[in-house]
């Protein structure tokens, strides 16, 4: 293993908080591999590259010689984490969670290394604890500090409901970290009373408590909210790689260092280069954030497939050419003229003509590549017109 102070260079780079590094510095210098926990509830079918931020915390820790433990929640996604929530989760089905999960360790592969990683599922003895079990483990915790939780507290005073089982949640993680003897467990840092709940059970059951290290949320491409799908903000693991290529270019050039500093796994040393470079002039920040999607493309979908998304990118905006291949729509003209702001409404480059004629005003559309300034732009004759929203979405209308 290398060096304990390289080590924690590594681990703590891009972290919110150790908790503590005096003991992760005691468990370091026994030599022996520590037991790093992760775990994913499997609410959605697809990992975005918020979700990678803590799977890439793994694979440093695997790097290091450390044994990963990638938990899959498959009993604690029928309670729903309550973490940063306003309203209680609605519940999964059985179904839903066995589908969703066998999308998750096809895509986690893709970082981790398959034959390093053990992956676990807490249903194995969450669903052996019984009623008895559960009464024993509730009776270590009160009421009082569960309302400590800064989520529960704020629903608590502003009236909104919380669930009994809503409770049961940051126990059963805990216990988790029980069954497993984790060493080291990640997080969010909107994960931070779970993960102290593992290290209080731990203590309770005679263990050595865990260390936990917390992550950032990582911010989505608008650069405002947290990368989730409920803000259409995120980039998909599954994406295709010029979708993924084209989103990565789309962020904003502050925001590209902290997404090297969470999702690159470029030495930190060369990232600062890189950025001082920028700084100073010497490197175009388009060219830092193009190094920073290719090896995000390479890594999910492989080093051919980042260079051609490259090349489709360079050859659609750089160039100012059109893609090969540019979705249809037929319209009849019907005598009269189409506004130009109900035709991408109708062909699906917007949902709605008040979303068109924001673009329209952030000079964000062209019809064959002239920038539209006019929202009462309308097609008067028949012919083949093609509309570009934004820096991805085209369409090529057929007025018939």
């Amino acid at each position: 293993m290398k060096p304990i102070n390289e080590q924690l260079e590594i681990i703590k780079r891009g972290m919110v908080e150790l908790i503590d590094e005096k003991e992760l510095i005691e468990k370091l210098k026994k030599g022996k591999p520590l037991r790093v926990k992760a775990g994913f509830d499997p609410t959605a079918p697809d990992l975005h590259l918020g979700h990678t931020v803590l799977i890439n915390k793994l694979k440093q820790f695997q790097d290091l010689g450390h044994e990963v433990i990638f938990l899959i929640g498959d009993f604690t996604a029928k309670i729903g984490d309550p973490s940063g929530r306003m309203s209680t989760r609605p519940p999964l089905s059985d179904n839903e969670i066995k589908k969703n999960v066998k999308t998750y360790c096809d895509q986690v592969f893709k970082i981790l290394d398959s034959k390093k990683t053990k992956i676990d599922y807490n249903s194995r003895w969450l669903s052996q604890l019984g009623t008895e079990g559960l009464i024993k483990l509730a009776s270590r915790m009160t009421v009082a500090r569960m309302l400590e939780r800064d989520d529960f507290e704020k629903r608590y005073t502003s009236d909104q409901p919380i669930s009994i089982h809503e409770f049961f949640y940051p126990l059963l993680q805990g216990y988790d970290s029980v069954v497993l003897k984790a060493d080291v467990e990640l997080g969010g840092n909107d994960q931070k009373f779970n993960l102290l709940m593992g290290r209080q059970l731990q203590k309770g059951e005679g263990q050595e408590p865990q260390v936990i290290l917390t992550m950032p949320l990582l911010l989505g491409t608008d650069g405002v909210q947290k990368m989730s799908k409920s803000y259409d903000n995120y980039i998909a693991i599954q994406d295709t790689p010029q979708d993924m290529f084209g989103k990565i270019l789309s962020i904003a050039d502050d925001l590209m260092w902290k997404y090297y500093e969470l999702l690159s796994f470029k030495p930190w040393n060369d990232i600062l280069k890189m950025k001082a470079s920028v700084q100073n002039g010497s490197f175009h920040p388009k060219a830092a954030k193009v190094e920073l999607a290719k090896e995000i493309v390479a890594r999910f979908h492989g080093a051919a497939a980042a260079k051609q998304a490259e090349e489709k990118f360079d050859l659609v905006f750089a160039k100012k050419e059109l893609p090969d291949e540019i979705e249809e729509y037929r319209i009849p003209i019907k005598g009269s003229a189409l506004g130009l702001l109900g035709v991408m409404c109708l062909s699906g480059l917007t949902k709605s003509n008040t979303e068109a004629r924001t673009l329209v005003n952030q000079g964000g559309v062209k019809v064959n590549q002239e920038k539209v300034t006019d929202t009462k732009m309308a097609f008067y004759a028949r012919g083949e017109y093609v509309i570009q929203a934004g820096k991805r979405n085209f369409r090529k209308i057929i007025i018939e």
